[in-house]
């Protein structure tokens, strides 16, 4: 890719990767689907890693990108009028991934908004704000981790 379409990608915080992915999703939604769980697991790693080394604010970040992933996956399994939305806009927004973060909780069980809420506060506080330790961030993490789990119930063929 030339690097001056790498530089105004980054500009302008476009997310390449759910751009691709919504592509794919539009020929083969259950490919989408199976690559975003995949990517969940692989932000789950990738926190944990970070956890380790003590690193909360990637860590944070990482964990809340796997939540993302799994909201984004349900949301195209049952194709809800906020991926709808997501695929007409080109992006997603964090208040449709509320939204049907609601609604899947209400449809599947707590597990969708207790990880989601997890992921969100690991978003803002542990990496916006940096204000969470490793050790603060354990145990929201765990909240994703059985989100994670729950989903692949659901997701996994």
């Amino acid at each position: 890719m030339p690097k001056e379409l790498i530089r105004i990608i980054e500009e302008k915080g476009i997310d390449v990767v759910d751009l691709v992915l919504s592509a794919i999703s539009r020929s083969d939604p259950s490919e989408s689907i199976k690559i975003r769980l995949d990517l969940a697991r692989k932000y789950m790693s990738e926190a944990r890693e970070y956890l380790v080394k003590g690193d909360a604010v990637q860590a944070s970040e990482k964990a809340y990108k796997a939540a993302e992933e799994v909201i984004k996956a349900l949301a195209e399994k049952y194709n809800l009028p906020e991926y709808q939305n997501a695929l007409k806009e080109g992006r997603w927004y964090t208040y449709q991934l509320s939204s049907v973060v609601n609604k899947l909780s209400g449809a599947l069980g707590n597990w969708v908004i207790s990880g989601w809420s997890s992921a969100y506060l690991l978003h803002v506080w542990g990496f916006h704000e940096a204000k969470l330790s490793a050790d603060d961030v354990t145990g929201y993490m765990s909240e994703i981790e059985k989100m994670i789990k729950e989903a692949e119930k659901i997701l996994a063929p």
